[in-house]
């Protein structure tokens, strides 16, 4: 599990083709190795990957295939992405419970500057429309956000300067496709209230 609080925003310096899906070396500066070791979780642009090698200041992961046809920004040599290692019981929980399972893929509609702040309008896949809330909440490639507004499949929320310069978002145009995880609480409820409904029938 993970908060959706960015410890760095890392680079992918390999990219090598793998059995269909991809093997990447990913470079930090920020986030603190010493505790990581193979085997552990790592959230990279919101997708929980596996440590499978290690050096002082990058971190080695294998993606599958089917990992690579439900998300985006993986596949980009030198891109950015925004990092996380996976939380501690004793940690804070400072965002939003985040499991790192990316629910669907989604498009900026609009960044606009509001001078003391950004808000970023996003057009999400209308199967995960019916679990995003006003003041509920959402990862957008890995961060942990409030939904400000929605509007059918359209949901906005509001990037203050610190989170624009803590992670990869302040890199986002119209257009860009992201990776969307709803929150696990929406599902949850979502799934026990189909239960009561094929219950009642």
């Amino acid at each position: 599990m993970f908060s959706g609080i960015i410890a760095d925003v890392g680079r992918i310096i390999e990219a090598a083709d793998r059995d269909g899906g991809l093997h990447l070396v990913i470079s930090t500066g920020a986030m603190d190795l010493d505790d990581v070791q193979v085997g552990d979780s790592i959230a990279v642009n919101g997708i929980c990957l596996t440590v499978i090698a290690l050096a002082s200041d990058s971190f080695t992961v294998d993606v599958s295939r089917e990992t690579l046809d439900c998300t985006v920004g993986l596949d980009k040599p030198n891109g950015l992405v925004n990092l996380e290692k996976a939380l501690r019981l004793s940690d804070r929980l400072g965002g939003h419970l985040v499991s790192g399972h990316v629910d669907g893929v989604g498009e900026v509609v609009a960044f606009d500057d509001l001078i003391e702040s950004w808000r970023l309008t996003v057009r999400a896949p209308q199967a995960l429309a019916k679990y995003i809330a006003a003041k509920g909440s959402i990862a957008i490639n890995g961060v942990s956000l409030t939904v400000n507004q929605v509007s059918g499949s359209e949901f906005s929320v509001n990037l203050i300067p610190h989170t624009l310069a803590q992670t990869s978002l302040n890199k986002l145009r119209t257009g860009t496709r992201i990776n969307l995880e709803v929150d696990l609480i929406a599902r949850y409820v979502e799934r026990m209230l189909r239960a009561e409904e094929e219950q009642g029938k």
